[in-house]
């Protein structure tokens, strides 16, 4: 599968953005599905994962309550709601398939990233 995010953009504090990642190829729904964020060449952190039939869910705390993640098998497609934007949520943020929904390491298929910056 391979992995295409958007949706970034900058916005004030308080607002919400919905950030998208399409999968190509017919495996999408076999892999479970993350968000992550990140400075390009630093470890990435885990904001959201989802399970393959989307039943499962895992949160960040910092995130928890006001991001919700998402998916549409049907359309190969993995969605990151963000409301309650804070300018320390500012990042690249990247989507990710992999095997364990609750492992980090799991996650080895990447999509190119969004930048999401949040001001004061």
């Amino acid at each position: 599968v391979q992995l295409q995010a958007s949706g970034g953009g900058l916005v004030q504090a308080g607002a919400s953005l919905k950030l998208s990642c399409v999968g190509s190829g017919r495996t999408f729904s076999d892999y479970a599905m993350a968000w992550f964020r990140g400075t390009p060449g630093y470890e990435r952190e885990r904001v959201a994962s989802i399970s393959e039939n989307g039943a499962t869910t895992w949160y960040l705390t910092s995130v928890e309550g006001r991001f919700t993640i998402s998916r549409d098998n049907a359309k190969n497609t993995v969605f990151l709601q963000m409301n309650m934007l804070r300018p320390e949520d500012s990042d690249t943020y990247y989507c990710a398939a992999g095997r364990v929904m609750t492992s980090s390491r799991s996650f080895e298929i990447w999509g190119q990233g969004t930048l999401v910056t949040v001001s004061s």
